[in-house]
């Protein structure tokens, strides 16, 4: 199976594509930023694009994935700090994804959600019934996009399903932050020394393997059976007893807070409806699962809280300070353990001939100004100053170096090389460190213009190739409008639909011509579903519909009525309704006034084709009909007939031929008989050695018993004829 994963790095990312990759699936991940600041483990192809971008259809287009996961509640590039700004850029991230995967018409789309969406207390096991009870922002744009994916579903035929996940837990990695209960205890504990605990709080809590397992189950299903399922172990635990565990893994020091207050607070997701259709086995049972994170956490403790944090217990706040400490005083230590081998080197050195004249003092003080800048300059300066005065004490008093003004002479010299060298290595850093940042910002601004390049590129290709082709142009308008002047005048309504369908990209289109001023009769059709209003409407009595259509424009369903097609316009023929054509499987974010403006084009060049047509037909009629009848010559209803059948192979629409027995009566008074027992959409001709047939368009021999009997009141007998034409 091919699979999109959509969502930042996590624990649960990494351990969902580890467990498609182990099973042999295609996994490609679309990250959702332009940075690369997420690690993530092996994946097929890696799209840095955010969800709002216009490149998220092409993506799609691209990989056709059997099932899009959106990681929702546990996309971590969402930190919810600005919980209003987020919301807006979760929905709109979102709704632009969903959009792209309603388009497509292919595949599955897994959204995961959270027990936040329920924000009040229950007494018994939430199900997927339960409606939601949403407190604060980040819990609201939860459930506004379980609602979202549910309208896809209802109203596009989206195959979206709900994953509610019931307190998801994992071992953390080092610095990360999580927001579940057992990671909150943890660090609490590890900051201040206690944990506080409600003990009529309870809840349930899922471990990150158990849960991708029974994700994993759900993407590999052909066809769930709900479009929602909660993601739950079913045990149930309290707060103060979770608290015990966790204090029982961190071991002493640690004391659990009764922070007992007001009524008692259950949330608990019921997983049966998910256990009985898939099943589920709990490997990591919440005991041994809060001991893992609490052993990590205690021994990583550095990377979970900050050095202002109190730190728990005696013990450790005690090792906090002195870890800040011996950081500080690190430089200071090295620069005293330094200075010893270059004081007894200046000492003993004093008396050789040959390094006599060779100040190590100012080396020592180089060293550091040059390593570590102009602190440790001043740091090793005065070092070198009272190692310089010890041992001058040796051979002279103290009184008559602090007398002799080489010293000072010395000293400032001393100092200013150190500070000199010190102030132009910090320079020197600082413009190193400017540098790195200005090359790291220019190198991610080369990234963004190369991936803008490739980009424009591709789009630089694609619109060469659409000048003419595209199905917007003029040029493929009219080169898919012009196929209807290769059909003869009798197949041009038949084949407006399809070329209707392809100009419109949309697979149900309907061709009904006006009968009378009231109904229309079905003409051609595309699909079943386009056909779903019938053979005959009462046109008028749509009152939407036809108020629009009767104002020559184009009608748009916004209200998503159900038996109301998506869009329909009228095709007008000297102020007389002709035609109404119909579109159903048009999706919403389509119904747009470019797609209405698109519409009444192709209406108007269809138009052409039509009345083209009729006229022909118009002044070809003389030599169609026999003289005197409405009836058809064998050459006319043959050509007619063949028209009917080519467009019933190609699923266009539906017909029955009639043979009538007339005896040998003429054609005349048959006619004139049976004028009013067929509809104005039917046609009688001759056909097959001068017999009389009657064509029943948009008739199936299911519904045909009406108008035989009708024949047969008017004395006349007939037949299906099921010969091939």
């Amino acid at each position: 199976m091919v699979i999109l994963l959509v969502g930042g790095g996590s624990a649960l990312m990494n351990a969902v594509i580890d467990k498609l990759n182990k099973n042999g699936h295609r996994v490609y991940l679309l990250t959702g930023q332009k940075e690369r600041k997420f690690s993530y483990s092996r994946v097929f192809e890696k799209y840095n694009f955010p969800y709002d971008s216009g490149s998220i259809k092409d993506i799609l287009e691209s990989v056709k994935p059997d099932v899009t996961v959106f990681t929702g509640a546990y996309d971590t590039n969402f930190t919810w700090e600005s919980p209003r700004q987020d919301g807006v850029r979760y929905m709109a991230g979102l709704m632009n994804i969903l959009s792209a995967c309603s388009m497509m018409k292919k595949g599955r789309f897994l959204y995961f959600s959270s027990q936040e969406v329920f924000g009040a207390p229950y007494i018994d096991d939430i199900g997927e019934e339960e409606p939601v009870s949403p407190k604060g922002f980040r819990a609201m744009a939860l459930a506004q996009g379980e609602e979202t994916c549910a309208n896809y579903r209802r109203t596009q035929g989206t195959d979206t399903v709900i994953l509610r996940f019931g307190h998801l837990y994992w071992v953390p990695q080092k610095g990360e932050r999580g927001e579940d209960p057992c990671f909150r205890m943890c660090r609490e504990a590890l900051k201040t020394g206690k944990i506080s605990a409600n003990e009529r709080r309870t809840f349930s809590m899922i471990y990150l393997n158990d849960a991708v397992e029974q994700i994993y189950r759900l993407i590999c299903e052909e066809a769930p059976k709900h479009a929602c399922y909660h993601i739950s172990s079913g045990e149930e635990t309290g707060e103060m007893e979770l608290a015990k565990l966790v204090r029982e893994e961190l071991g002493s020091g640690i004391e659990v807070v009764d922070s007992t207050v007001g009524a008692g607070s259950r949330l608990v997701l019921d997983g049966k409806r998910y256990a009985e259709e898939f099943g589920r086995e709990i490997f990591n049972h919440y005991d041994t699962g809060v001991k893992k994170v609490a052993h990590f956490m205690k021994r990583h403790s550095a990377s979970f809280i900050l050095e202002e944090d109190a730190g728990g217990g005696l013990a450790v706040r005690a090792w906090n300070n002195t870890r800040r400490i011996l950081r500080a005083m690190f430089p200071y230590i090295e620069n005293l353990i330094c200075f010893i081998p270059f004081f007894l080197l200046y000492n003993n050195a004093a008396d050789s001939a040959f390094v006599a004249r060779l100040d190590f003092y100012l080396l020592y003080v180089l060293l550091f100004a040059v390593v570590y800048g102009q602190r440790q300059a001043i740091f090793s300066g005065f070092l070198a100053v009272i190692g310089y005065i010890v041992g001058q004490m040796g051979v002279r008093s103290g009184f008559e170096v602090l007398i002799d003004y080489n010293t000072y002479v010395w000293m400032a010299q001393l100092f200013i090389v150190g500070l000199v060298v010190g102030y132009l290595r910090d320079r020197l850093q600082f413009v190193q460190s400017e540098n790195r940042a200005r090359v790291a910002y220019l190198q991610g601004q080369l990234r963004d213009i190369e991936e803008i390049n490739d980009s424009n590129v591709r789009m630089k290709h694609n619109f060469e190739s659409q000048v003419v082709n595209h199905k917007d142009s003029l040029g493929k308008i009219y080169e898919i409008s012009s196929t209807l002047e290769q059909y003869g005048p009798e197949e041009v309504l038949f084949y407006a639909a399809q070329v209707l369908s392809k100009l419109m990209d949309c697979e149900d289109v309907a061709v009904y011509t006006v009968a009378n001023g009231d109904y229309a009769r079905l003409f051609s059709a595309t699909s079943p579903e386009a056909r779903k209003m019938g053979n005959s409407i009462k046109y008028t009595a749509m009152e939407e519909m036809y108020g629009e259509l009767k104002e020559g424009r184009v009608y748009i369903n916004r209200k998503m009525e159900e038996k109301m097609p998506m869009m329909a316009s009228a095709v007008y023929a000297e102020d007389e309704m002709e035609l109404i054509l119909m579109l159903w499987g048009i999706p919403w974010e389509r119904m747009t006034l470019g797609e209405a403006n698109r519409l009444t084009i192709v209406g108007f060049l269809i138009q052409n084709a039509v009345v083209r047509a009729n006229r022909y037909l118009e002044a070809l009629r003389n030599r169609r009909y026999v003289e005197g009848t409405n009836v058809l010559d064998e050459g006319a209803f043959t050509q007619l007939a063949k028209a009917f059948f080519d467009a019933r192979e190609k699923g266009l629409t539906e017909y029955v031929l009639l043979e009538i027995l007339t005896g040998d009566e003429n054609y005349e008074n048959v006619a004139r008989t049976l004028g009013g027992a067929i509809r104005q959409t039917d046609y009688l001709g001759i056909l097959k050695q001068g017999k009389l047939h009657a064509l029943l368009s948009n008739t199936n021999k299911e519904n045909i018993g009406g108008i035989q009997e009708r024949f047969r009141s008017a004395g006349y007998e007939c037949r299906v004829e099921e010969a091939v034409i």
